[in-house]
């Protein structure tokens, strides 16, 4: 639900955002590029895990800061260190650690398609198919949901998607960055409960 009304909102930003750029007034007054357009956009690349295969840089952007991220929190579950997120992901790391990486593929793909479509990415409308972030995130309704997001927990993950970021060549010092991680920010809400 809250997703469809943060569109709702973007869309009248942008609606007017568009009608006074055509207004004669402010005729340098354009429509800032989305963070998918800036991360790379529909332009089509070779895609590096499938090779022969191409993809859009909007899309393989988003998908190495998502597999990065996952890397993050396995080496901190790893660690032992306290208050590390592997509860939240104990079914998934169970699999994993048995050899069974389908989940964790699955997990990967739903947050590319996720962050992709809601940050402008026009490909990923018809392909995001996982569940919204309040149900998602609800042990009660998802048995693969380890436990209930605390706010610390979420801080945590989002620390953890802007190392990826940077790590994959958004620098923290950018109005990029401070974007990606205000539409992080957006989600906190749904998340933690």
């Amino acid at each position: 639900m809250r997703k469809y009304s943060k569109f709702a909102v973007i869309a009248l930003v942008f609606g007017a955002l568009s009608f006074t750029s055509c207004s004669d007034d402010d005729d340098d007054q354009q429509v800032p590029a989305s963070i998918y357009e800036r991360l790379g956009g529909t332009t089509m690349v070779s895609d590096p895990d499938n090779p022969g295969q191409m993809i859009e840089q909007g899309r393989l952007s988003y998908r190495k800061v998502v597999n990065t991220t996952v890397g993050l929190i396995v080496a901190d579950v790893q660690s032992n260190a306290s208050g590390n997120l592997g509860a939240h992901f104990a079914p998934l790391l169970t699999e994993v650690g048995g050899g069974n990486t389908t989940n964790l593929a699955i997990l990967v793909d739903n947050l590319t398609d996720f962050f992709s479509f809601n940050t402008g990415g026009t490909n990923a409308v018809n392909t995001y198919s996982g569940r919204n972030m309040v149900d998602a995130h609800n042990p009660a309704v998802n048995p693969r949901m380890g436990v209930v997001s605390t706010n610390a927990d979420f801080t945590k993950f989002e620390g953890y998607v802007g190392a990826a970021a940077v790590q994959n060549g958004v620098a923290a010092d950018t109005e990029l960055y401070a974007d990606i991680v205000a539409v992080l920010e957006s989600l906190r809400d749904p998340v933690v409960q």
